[in-house]
């Protein structure tokens, strides 16, 4: 158990690592308001009008045209960030890499992202109950927090409860933020996320391994769902394969028209892969 524990423990620390790596070596955008202010990014040059701050006068450029200028800036923005992993029992599988963990890895890189660009952070956890898992941080020390919590978590028998969850978090998120739900997004008839995206800036991160969308041909076997603990013969024949997949792309083109019609970004990653681009792509649009 302790050599388990210390595995872990190693585990989560090489992710950490190479999470905050792949934030800090690449470039991520400042996040800028359409208010035009005091700032760091230059914008234009304009005639002066009454009010203007003359600190910002350009007087090489106003000597020149026989008229004052001024500069104009981009004025930083801070973003409110919330990060919301939906731990259920079914993230609690993957062939080479499970769910839970690149949930976690996700969760961290979102994390580095929003210290390095100064913006505050907080994280709920999600099933049947939506539950403060971090509160509001720019620190570092805060990310490390977030990914132990999110590690430690025991998400076997547990379900989610989609109308719970919108409802909760329309709830509590009063100020407005930009959001990320992180989860595998199976079962999302009861999902709901009209009212809550018009609140606040959503972003679906979809998190999944490719046998659950297209599994291999293996026959008679065993299977336990990790969300009910309930054990179940199965036998993955060519029928029952198709069977899947049909079922997983009709409900995943569902999921998407909702997505969709509310105005919500979302992107998929696997299991095999590394989360990092896609994420840095995601929060360089902010």
């Amino acid at each position: 158990m302790l050599t388990k524990l210390l595995s872990s423990n190693k585990q989560l620390a090489l992710m950490l690592i190479k999470a905050q790596k792949e934030v800090f070596s690449k470039i991520v955008g400042e996040n800028n308001s359409r208010h035009q202010g005091a700032g760091y990014d230059f914008v234009e040059l304009r005639e002066y009008e009454s009010g203007d701050d003359i600190k910002h006068m350009d007087w090489i450029i106003s000597s020149k045209m026989g008229k004052p200028y001024v500069k104009v800036f981009h004025q930083p923005r801070e973003l409110n960030v919330s990060i919301v992993p939906i731990l259920s029992g079914s993230v609690h599988f993957g062939t080479k890499f499970l769910k839970h963990q690149l949930i976690n890895e996700v969760c961290a890189l979102i994390a580095y992202s929003c210290v390095r660009q100064n913006d505050p952070f907080e994280s709920f956890i999600c099933n049947d109950d939506v539950v403060l898992n971090t509160k509001k941080t720019k620190q570092l020390f805060g990310v490390r927090t977030l990914a132990e919590k999110i590690a430690n978590y025991d998400v076997l028998e547990k379900n989610v409860d989609w109308k719970l969850i919108s409802k909760k978090l329309f709830t509590q998120l009063r100020q407005r933020s930009l959001v990320f739900l992180i989860g595998d997004f199976f079962d999302t008839k009861e999902l709901d996320l009209r009212a809550f995206s018009m609140k606040h800036e959503v972003v679906v991160i979809i998190v999944r391994d490719r046998f659950e969308e297209a599994p291999a041909l293996l026959g008679d076997i065993n299977i336990t769902d990790p969300s009910t603990g309930q054990s179940a013969l199965l036998n993955l024949n060519e029928k029952a394969v198709k069977s899947i997949q049909a079922k997983v792309f009709e409900e995943d083109q569902l999921l998407y028209q909702k997505l969709k019609k509310s105005g919500i970004r979302f992107i998929k990653i696997y299991t095999d892969e590394n989360p990092a681009e896609k994420i840095l792509d995601v929060m360089n649009r902010q």
